[in-house]
């Protein structure tokens, strides 16, 4: 049985997602992360929470918290009522059930790891306790030969038998393998998603281990939603802040997801210790991570060994949070262990606070721009094509037009006209500095 939705969930769906129950149009006024953090903070200053903005006789609160987004903005959100009850119809139809970071079932490990910028919403089907139970999260290419499935899937029954969960992303090739190797063996995974949750929460082989409650299969982004790079990309960081290590089975050298997750794992977040397949089969992208901090795979025998694997991983990095470190906007509803609430700030310490918060990280659309650019920086040295650009970064040509006219503007490329048809490369002052 699906669980209501709180009125927390119900206001931060208003405000985030696409409420799409499809695949039509979305809407191009939600609240990315970065403006949602920052009601959130208003809202906490003002000792509210995101139910209170569809409370009867709030116009007072609405015209408070839609000042940095527009009045217009705000109420078209929360006018929304209609397309949530529709979206919710279709979800309930799929056992799929929706989670917010008010919800006292969100998973503490996201909050704790990634801060502010653990996603507002999470879509899933089946147990979300499993969510909270760690394990080994695994990754690699969708593009790999029958030697590394076996091998791959050989670690998901060794996890089996430890009794710890597989966390992957759920795309062909290593993530399958795992979660394959996981469930066949009857251990317990737990699946994140980058797109298509719907499709798999109703794919004939997740139904068993979905009623057994040995399978979780969760998302940040609408279930109907399809691929996005973008959205697989921002995936990676929850695969790893849900586990409690990491084995890159094959990656690519310096490009490509996997490539992209483990780099940033291994250089800024920290969150697990990063095993990584080696050996003289191993690949280039392996050994460069090797080189950069990841730890050589032990090829555990056994399930025990295993086990003692990820013990000692486990030990080496804290996962509950500290109640004084956790961020303001992430406490959406007060609960028992709070403190009382502190003096109210005056405005103007207020208003340094909320411009600290938005302007202190990117948002994730100013991430996956940054990822572009050094991914293009670094591969446009020769001149490439429209096309050949996309095919590199495995999305649609508009799209990657529109990242390389931005990054053209930035002098970071230059555009060839001659001969035809046009083409990018590195700018030569930029390509100087590399």
């Amino acid at each position: 049985m699906i669980e209501p939705l709180t009125p927390n969930t119900q206001a931060i769906l208003l405000l985030t997602a696409p409420l799409i129950g499809g695949r039509g149009e979305t809407s191009r006024d939600l609240l990315s992360l970065g403006e949602y953090n920052r009601l959130a903070l208003i809202l906490r200053q003002k000792q509210k929470q995101p139910a209170d903005l569809i409370a009867p006789d709030v116009q007072e609160l609405i015209e408070l918290c839609s000042q940095p987004f527009g009045r217009a903005r705000v109420d078209a959100l929360l006018g929304r009522g209609f397309l949530l009850s529709q979206a919710v119809e279709r979800w309930n139809a799929r056992a799929i059930w929706v989670i917010s970071r008010a919800d006292s079932r969100y998973p503490k490990r996201l909050k704790a790891r990634l801060k502010e910028d653990a996603p507002p919403l999470l879509y899933g089907c089946g147990d979300i306790a499993l969510l909270e139970k760690g394990g080994l999260a695994v990754v690699g290419s969708r593009h790999v030969d029958d030697e590394l499935v076996g091998f791959t899937e050989n670690v998901g029954r060794l996890s089996a038998e430890a009794h710890r969960n597989i966390v992957s992303g759920g795309a062909k090739g290593i993530d399958r393998a795992a979660m394959h190797g996981a469930l066949m063996a009857g251990g317990d995974v737990a699946g994140v998603m980058a797109d298509s949750l719907e499709r798999a929460a109703l794919a004939r082989d997740n139904r068993e281990p979905l009623m057994e409650g040995r399978l979780v299969l969760v998302s940040p982004y609408d279930p109907s939603a399809g691929f996005n790079v973008g959205h697989a990309m921002q995936r990676n960081k929850v695969i790893y802040a849900l586990a409690d290590a990491a084995l890159v089975v094959t990656s690519d050298f310096e490009k490509g997801g996997t490539w992209a997750g483990a780099i940033e794992q291994l250089d800024r977040l920290h969150f697990v210790p990063v095993f990584v397949r080696n050996g003289a089969n191993a690949g280039k992208g392996n050994s460069a991570l090797l080189h950069r901090g990841g730890k050589p795979w032990p090829n555990p025998q056994s399930g025990n060994e295993l086990g003692m694997t990820l013990v000692a991983a486990a030990e080496s990095v804290a996962i509950e949070p500290k109640q004084d470190t956790l961020p303001l906007t992430l406490r959406e509803e007060p609960s028992a262990y709070e403190a009382p609430p502190i003096a109210k700030p005056t405005e103007a310490v207020a208003e340094k606070i909320e411009r600290t918060v938005a302007d202190a990280k990117p948002s994730p659309e100013m991430e996956l721009l940054n990822t572009v650019r050094e991914i293009l920086r670094r591969e446009l040295v020769e001149a490439r094509t429209e096309e050949e650009v996309a095919g590199l970064l495995a999305v649609t040509k508009p799209q990657a037009k529109a990242w390389l006219v931005r990054l053209v503007e930035e002098a970071v490329l230059e555009k060839a006209t001659k001969p035809k048809p046009v083409r990018f490369r590195t700018a030569n002052k930029v390509e100087r500095l590399l």
